[in-house]
């Protein structure tokens, strides 16, 4: 808990005590997701990130040193999470296991992530609803943010997610022309410009 500094009262203040209670007698084994559930159970619906944040600053979890030190780094789980399984060492994928049974979030997170992939293996964008649902069902920060902006576009994601062509090589070959503009900016004219393009 922060000490030294005053802390703004909070309409979660009334939970403290049964909080910390709860994180007491499961030994810090316990998320904020599954807090997040017993305090809707008690008749309390709290967005995920307002409760993290509160937790952050009027909760104590038990330290645990030796977990720590041998914990994977954030980039090495990322990394579990979004590349092919097959690519993954026994060792990555021993130590993988034992973070998504640690975490139930990041197992979530895990799930909607390979199921996401599979979609644009398999072109399956009539699937994309669906996913969409259970992510914002999940309310996993980052996750359900980017559920939700594909609904500004639905039609042209489920688009991308089911047909076969792509304006990809194009974008490519614009990206290539804005920065060879930027490589000649102030240093030459049009002529040169476009003998450069036509030689790229």
């Amino acid at each position: 808990m922060v000490t030294g500094r005053r802390t703004r009262a909070s309409h979660l203040d009334i939970h403290q005590a049964h909080l910390q209670r709860r994180i007491d007698e499961a030994g810090g084994a316990i998320t904020i997701k599954e807090l997040r559930a017993e305090l809707a159970d008690r008749g309390h619906q709290v967005p995920y990130t307002s409760l993290r944040d509160w937790a952050r600053s009027r909760l104590q979890w038990p330290d645990a040193p030796a977990r720590a030190a041998t914990a994977p780094s954030v980039r090495a789980v990322v990394g579990w999470i979004t590349r092919h399984p097959d690519t993954l060492t026994e060792d990555e994928t021993t130590q993988f296991k034992a973070v998504l049974v640690t975490c139930p979030e990041l197992d979530q997170a895990h799930d909607l992530v390979r199921d996401f992939a599979r979609m644009l293996a398999l072109r399956t964008g009539a699937d994309l609803p669906d996913w969409i649902n259970t992510a914002r069902t999940a309310q996993l920060p980052g996750i359900t943010g980017f559920a939700h902006g594909l609904t500004t576009d639905l039609a042209a994601v489920t688009a991308g997610l089911t047909v076969r062509w792509s304006s990809g090589g194009t974008e490519g070959a614009v990206n290539r022309v804005k920065k060879i503009k930027r490589q000649l900016y102030s240093r030459a004219g049009f002529e040169l410009l476009h003998k450069m393009i036509l030689l790229q």
